[in-house]
């Protein structure tokens, strides 16, 4: 497998695709060859190194934490002919009924339940939780021990912090952060910054 993204998020990735079975890894990362390792792996070249290694490789997965980037990316490997591959940790618990888009990664303690609807490269992260009927657009980040509860709705790109809660049936819109510990309670517009408890877009956060 080729992993596009040699940093720590990278590292994770790498260590998910092998516990879910993959042989071997390959990092490509544009900072090569300044950077030719990361951890135990080899960086064996930058992003057009990979698009001319496409047919070598069995499978390629972006790991970049940048949600516009990474969605950007796998819409150029896709248009290349990649295989753009989604993997899910053995720790993880996924819903038979649940759908998860090409390019997403699972980690493991997290647990995506029934009739869930994750978009194209995807970051479920590490302990967190997508209740039943959510529908998460491409590229969502959630993050470590983030909560969303039933029929939840995010807009592409979004990022829900490290240990948020999102109360049931609530619309977050793309391109929305939400910040580390916040509880959403209310619908969130397109491309606001909200924290707090309630959450709420910093430029109106301090109103009480």
């Amino acid at each position: 497998m080729g992993i596009l993204g040699a940093s720590g998020h990278g590292k994770v990735v790498a260590e998910v695709a092998l516990a879910a079975g993959w042989e071997a890894v390959t990092f490509f990362d544009d900072a090569w060859p300044q950077k030719s390792t990361i951890g135990k792996w080899t960086v064996a070249g930058d992003g057009n190194v990979l698009f001319t290694s496409l047919g070598d490789l069995d499978g390629v997965i972006v790991a970049i934490g940048r949600n516009e980037i990474r969605l950007a990316l796998l819409d150029r490997l896709r248009s290349a002919g990649a295989i753009v591959v989604t993997v899910v940790h053995p720790a993880a618990v996924i819903s038979d009924s649940a759908h998860l888009g090409a390019g997403s990664v699972v980690m493991p303690g997290a647990i995506i339940n029934a009739d869930t609807s994750i978009g194209d490269g995807a970051i479920l992260n590490t302990g967190c939780s997508v209740d039943h009927d959510c529908v998460l657009g491409n590229a969502v980040h959630v993050s470590p021990g983030a909560r969303l509860a039933g029929g939840v709705i995010v807009g592409d790109r979004a990022w829900i912090g490290i240990g948020a809660v999102v109360r049931q049936g609530q619309r977050i819109g793309q391109d929305v952060v939400v910040g580390a510990g916040a509880a959403v309670v209310s619908d969130l517009p397109a491309g606001v910054v909200a924290v707090g408890v309630p959450a709420r877009p910093l430029s109106t956060c301090s109103s009480k």
